[in-house]
């Protein structure tokens, strides 16, 4: 018996996804108000949770793993584009330099404990990551390159799907195979329970970067105003 899991996942997380987008950070960001120092926290972040996920969905693909082999499509891999960005931002040595927030180690973790004791949940944090950054990925690399003034290709990376031609037909595909894995209706339930979980690990690691983006903003602030007072001295005498 097959279940409706595709559409299931995309009504189950509509509010949670909502809310996401609705944190302060990303509301932000897609205000255009972003900065290289904070931009390069959140590249690391993801490094280290898609370096779980994609480990894990790897290790139970090779293993034969009945769900998670039908959805290991290694096209959305998103590891080797985050290392290129991570050198990017912070040099080749970025692997010693780089730091994860503790609200990315939960995420990562939580990955880890769901895919040697339930792995079909896996299924709930690739739809949510993968799938939004598939769908928003050219909306939001436009943006961070004007924001941080970036010319060319190098630190926005992560965005490029280069073994996805048709992204439309991509994600259609990709509807069809939730659609069509070996599971019930109860494990379909866990999986958009697990997905909303997943919208919540993400909103915990924008409300981390959220204090460095407005340490950033203040500082911007202080040097405007600093500068303007300078210029008024200057201008008075």
């Amino acid at each position: 018996m097959t279940v409706a899991l595709a559409s299931q996942l995309r009504e189950g997380t509509k509010k949670s996804h909502t809310m996401a987008e609705n944190t302060g950070f990303v509301s932000c960001f897609l205000k255009g108000v972003v900065d290289k120092a904070t931009y390069r926290e959140l590249i690391a972040d993801l490094y280290f949770v898609y370096s779980a996920m994609e480990d894990e969905i790897s290790r139970l693909s090779k293993e034969g793993h009945p769900v998670i082999s039908l959805i290991g499509f290694k096209e959305l891999n998103r590891r080797e584009t985050l290392e290129q960005d991570l050198a990017f931002y912070f040099g080749q040595d970025w692997l010693n330099v780089f730091k994860v927030s503790s609200s990315a180690k939960a995420y990562g973790e939580r990955i880890r404990f769901i895919a040697n004791t339930q792995p079909e949940l896996l299924i709930g944090h690739h739809y949510t990551r993968y799938i939004g950054d598939l769908s928003g990925g050219q909306i939001l690399r436009r943006i961070a390159q004007k924001a941080m003034n970036i010319t060319g290709e190098n630190g926005l990376k992560f965005y490029d799907f280069d073994q996805i031609n048709d992204q439309k037909e991509f994600k259609l595909k990709y509807s069809q195979t939730l659609n069509l894995l070996p599971i019930d209706q109860e494990t379909a339930d866990l999986i958009v329970e697990e997905a909303n979980l997943a919208f919540k690990y993400n909103m915990d690691m924008f409300q981390e970067l959220e204090g460095s983006l407005i340490a950033a903003i203040g500082k911007l602030l202080f040097s405007f105003f600093t500068q303007k007072s300078r210029r008024g001295s200057t201008e008075s005498v």
